[in-house]
């Protein structure tokens, strides 16, 4: 890791610096730091478990896979939801949508994979995982940037703070 980076980041780690006065603005700063590193985490580990959800619905359809021809009833970029027959002949509508929406619109007959153990885990045909990672991605991403950006302006602060010597 280069000096210049290492700085950086030592001055983004909330830690306290022996050498100066621990006022109330120092700590308050060094608490917000420590909120800011938090939110970072969670971000992080929000992208992570989208990723693996999805992935783990997946596993589960295939563990016991199903296929039916759906009609789509409403369409959305975030949800969609369809209704099918299963092969017990009853007619599914799922709550919760259908995995991977992206691209149907009100109207179309579309093939579905689902679990028959448990039919109201629905997918496109031939959409998997891979369709969140992006999302999960620039998810973290852009979290990653704010957090960034929230460092950047609480180290600016700090350092504009009287220097006293303990």
């Amino acid at each position: 890791m280069s000096n210049g980076l290492r700085a950086l980041l030592d001055t983004a780690l909330p830690r306290r610096n022996p050498d100066l006065t621990d006022t109330g603005e120092r700590k308050a700063l060094r608490w917000a730091k420590t909120a800011v590193w938090i939110i970072a985490a969670i971000i992080a580990l929000q992208a992570v478990l989208l990723v693996v959800g999805a992935w783990r619905n997946d596993r589960q359809i295939e563990a016991n896979l199903g296929v039916a021809e759906a009609e789509v009833l409403s369409a959305g970029p975030r949800r969609s939801t369809v209704e099918f027959v299963g092969p017990d002949r009853i007619a599914y509508r799922p709550e919760l949508g259908v995995l991977y929406p992206s691209e149907l619109a009100t109207g179309m007959r579309i093939y579905v994979e689902f679990d028959k153990n448990n039919p109201s885990l629905v997918r496109v045909q031939n959409r998997n995982a891979a369709l969140a990672i992006i999302p999960a991605a620039s998810m973290a991403l852009l979290g990653w940037l704010i957090c960034a950006a929230a460092l950047a302006v609480l180290v600016r602060r700090e350092q504009r703070l009287p220097v006293a010597s303990v």
